[in-house]
């Protein structure tokens, strides 16, 4: 059987550069297809779509509320031609209903364990329209290592640069951020992944540079000890969410290669200037992640609140507008106060208005976003900051000898010799 696995394009946010990471979620569910199955994995960020009617199943794979127009588009062609499809992902389960409406089959929830049933029924023509475990999450040991052997390494560079793995050591999130949806997806217990089984699978990754996208690396002090002096051996470098502002947590992070964080910023307080400096001395960079838009924040708050970011000894700030994505307590606070502008898909990029701001007008809030982002940046813009990050962890991997430079004309890495 031959299946056709589709991550849609999306609209890319403005100001920033754009660059393509290697898709987590598509890889992660081709890991529980069954091994019978022949699949050809296209992500349209990197990869030309052709249509064909070739495949017997069509599996697309969407993350982001902005994919789903684009999605749609793509279903629908299939499905003229007779081609069935099948929706999974964080956004089909966030657009449940939408989806339906141009798919054969919406499978909801994490996947391990369950694919090969889908299966079953599509060969004997009784696949059903909908397989929901939303609320039935599987055993965490049951998670295997995602198929990376999918992508196609070459197109994911930038200049030359060869671009982060993603990999994810839990799933569930304790916490429940106002603009977060995870607790509809993943439920709120935290359940993280035998450490063994996730340094296995970073074993088994060849790139040195790795994005760890749990939800938060900042929910159970004894794990994340067990698995940051686990990970340490292994060199690696790598990029991740909020980690816990503990003192030791933080020095085993460090340890065990931690590149930079994403700290989120919401106002000028001084716990933030003081967990960022915590961070910077023990060599961890901080990319500040700043919500406008929020309803304490007016327009002098926010001009503020970007003076205050150009005084903390950030690396690197992005700047995104409050969206109110499907199952966010964001949004239901927004529709109880009938404050939901637009359900344009395409403009829930976190870069565009969508919604009426408590003290200012769509307008202003938007040319505000802008303000930010070149205001910021006017020293110096977002690649040359970007460069001076990268920078910093080339000179750790040389000084421990994991440097690699990538060749894309010899397809593969190679480790830098004779360097001083």
């Amino acid at each position: 059987m031959k299946m056709k696995l589709i991550y849609p394009t999306w609209p890319k946010l403005e100001r920033q550069t754009e660059f393509h990471l290697p898709p987590h979620g598509p890889v992660v569910f081709a890991a529980d297809v069954p091994g019978d199955v022949e699949i050809d994995f296209i992500d349209e960020n990197v990869r030309e779509m052709e249509f064909d009617s070739t495949a017997d199943v069509v599996a697309l794979s969407v993350m982001l509320t902005c994919q789903i127009p684009r999605a749609f588009e793509i279903a629908d062609q299939y499905r003229e031609m007779g081609v069935p499809v099948i929706f999974g992902g964080i956004a089909t389960m966030l657009h449940s209903e939408e989806v339906a409406v141009h798919a054969d089959s919406v499978f909801l929830g994490e996947v391990e364990g369950r694919f090969a049933r889908v299966m079953d029924d599509l060969k004997s023509g009784q696949m059903k329209k909908k397989y929901d475990y939303l609320q039935d999450h599987p055993d965490i040991n049951q998670v295997g290592t995602a198929r990376r052997d999918l992508l196609n390494r070459d197109r994911y560079n930038y200049r030359g640069v060869q671009m982060l793995d993603l990999i994810h050591a839990s799933r569930g999130c304790k916490f429940n951020c106002f603009p977060c949806c995870n607790n509809f997806l993943g439920g709120r217990t935290f359940r993280p992944r035998p450490v063994k089984k996730v340094i296995e699978e970073i074993e088994s990754i060849p790139n040195n540079r790795l994005f760890i996208v749990d939800n938060s690396l900042a929910q159970d002090r004894d794990w994340l000890i067990e698995f940051f002096t686990a990970l340490a051996p292994l060199k690696r470098k790598w990029v991740s969410h909020p980690i816990l502002d503990d003192e030791k947590v933080i020095k085993l992070a460090a340890d065990a290669g931690c590149w930079y964080v994403y700290q989120a910023i919401f106002d000028t307080k001084d716990v933030i200037r003081d967990r960022i400096k915590r961070f910077k001395e023990n060599g961890i960079g901080v990319e500040g992640t700043i919500l406008l838009g929020t309803d304490n924040q007016d327009e002098d708050f926010i001009k503020m609140l970007v003076d205050y970011l150009m005084v903390i000894d950030l690396d690197i700030a992005e700047f995104t507008v409050a969206t109110p994505f499907p199952h966010t307590p964001l949004r239901a606070h927004l529709e109880k106060e009938k404050r939901i502008l637009s359900n344009d898909w395409k403009k829930y990029t976190c870069d565009k208005v969508v919604f009426q701001p408590r003290h200012m007008t769509p307008e202003k809030l938007q040319e505000l976003y802008y303000y930010a982002w070149d205001t910021f940046y006017e020293g110096g813009g977002y690649q040359l900051m970007m460069g001076d990050l990268f920078m910093k962890v080339v000179k750790r991997e040389i000084e421990d000898g994991t440097y690699r430079r990538y060749n894309p004309r010899r397809k593969r890495s190679f480790k830098r010799k004779n360097i001083k």
